[in-house]
Order: C-alpha cells, then sequence, then structure tokens
C-alpha cells in the first residue's frame, strides 16, 4: 500500500504568519483590547479559532468572545475581498507534486474553516493532489485526532502508512492521539524546541530535508510502491 502524507496548511504549505497576525491585532482593537504580540499569536495557530481566541484571551466574557471571533473572521474577509493570498512556501508545490508523482497519497488536516479550505484548494494545481481535507468545521479541532481518523478513512489507510506534516505542538499531539508518525518543519509558527517536545523526532530544515524525512519514513515501513 502507499504510504499517506497528511498535511497542515498554515506555517507548514503556505506562510499565513503576516496575515494571521494583523487579524488578531485588528480583532483586538475592534474590541478595545491590547495589541497581542506575536510570539502569543503564534502559539494559538492550529487551535480551531473559538478555541485559538480563547486561549490568546482567556479573561474574555462570553459576548466579547464571540466578538473578538467575529472581528478575527471580518479581518480576513477584508483582506481576501482584496484579493490577498497567503503565498505559499518557496518549494512547496514542487514537493507535493513530487510525493503525489512518486506515489503517495495525500490529505490536508487543518485549522482553517472549510471557507479556507476551499480557497487554499483552489490554488493552481492543488485540487488534484489531495484526496481528502478536513478542518476543524468537520468536528473537534487540533489536537483532538478526529481530523487524523477521518483522513485514514477517507484515503483507506492504516495508521502506520501514515504520517502528519506539521509545524506546532498542536499538530504534534494530533499525531500521537492518532497513533500516527509525525514530521514537523522550522519554518513556520512553532520553534523546533516547541516541537521536539511533543516527541517530535525529525523537524525538517527546509523541503530538500522534508523530502528525506518522508523517504525514510516510506522505506521504514516497507509502504512505499515503486511508481
Amino acid at each position: 500500500m502507499r504510504p499517506l502524507a497528511i498535511f497542515d496548511i498554515d506555517g507548514t504549505l503556505a506562510d499565513s504568519r503576516a496575515s494571521i497576525f494583523r487579524a488578531a491585532t485588528e480583532a483586538a482593537r475592534d474590541i478595545g483590547a491590547p495589541e497581542p504580540e506575536y510570539d502569543r499569536v503564534r502559539k494559538i495557530v492550529g487551535l480551531s479559532l473559538d478555541e485559538a481566541m480563547r486561549a490568546l484571551e482567556p479573561d474574555l466574557d462570553a459576548p466579547t468572545l464571540a466578538a473578538f471571533v467575529a472581528g478575527f473572521r471580518a479581518s480576513f474577509a477584508r483582506m481576501h475581498a482584496e484579493g490577498y493570498q497567503e503565498p505559499l512556501y518557496e518549494g512547496a508545490l514542487d514537493h507535493l507534486r513530487r510525493l503525489h508523482r512518486d506515489g503517495w497519497r495525500l490529505a490536508l488536516a487543518t485549522g482553517q474553516n472549510r471557507k479556507g479550505v476551499t480557497r487554499n484548494l483552489a490554488r493552481e494545481g492543488w485540487a488534484d493532489l489531495f484526496i481528502s481535507s478536513h478542518c476543524a468545521d468537520d468536528g473537534p479541532g487540533k489536537p483532538d485526532p478526529s481530523m487524523l481518523f477521518a483522513a485514514l478513512r477517507a484515503c483507506d489507510a492504516r495508521p502506520e502508512q501514515a504520517v502528519m506534516i506539521g509545524d506546532t505542538a498542536h499538530d504534534a499531539r494530533m499525531a500521537r492521539n492518532a497513533g500516527i508518525a509525525a514530521v514537523g518543519v522550522s519554518w513556520g509558527f512553532h520553534t523546533v524546541e516547541e516541537q521536539r517536545a511533543e516527541g517530535v523526532r525529525h523537524v525538517a530544515l527546509d523541503f530538500p530535508d522534508l523530502d528525506g524525512a518522508l523517504a525514510n519514513f516510506a522505506d521504514s515501513r516497507g509502504v512505499l510502491e515503486p511508481s
């Protein structure tokens, strides 16, 4: 059976650092809260939006929290209405195409909502690469393993054939909770040390390094069929 690579989007394939920080900052202004520092914002990326905003401002009452979440969504809506799209990291699309060509099955597991996933799948060349996509709108968000279980079912894969690729400790915990392997990347929101603290053995420094890590995974599991 062919291996399954399940990818996070924000901070792994797409560089959303600027847009997420801008949305959090504008949402804080809307409710009269202090503008958050980037270091606080980056730590909540990957969680479902409600949970992320609650973690960012844990003392808000329910109506103010709802306004905070709404402000974040509105900021993103304005950016995208103006034509903004988060850039892919250099080498990301080539990496995905190479895996697909070499016989990997590909899926997405992201803290984005379904609208965000749909917007990303509309990128040139993406729709034909991924068998399935799973997001916070589908059920419990990271680090709950529900998205990964759904990806396994959709792709007809066993846990030992799958690997989660992400940039945060939330991705690593989700993978551990699902009983599948995890590979981290160093260019996103969480540090190498934060990911390794969650048991990630390899955190890739660039896409060639990620290529090697996934090749080693496939070799060790004996699951990659010749292309």
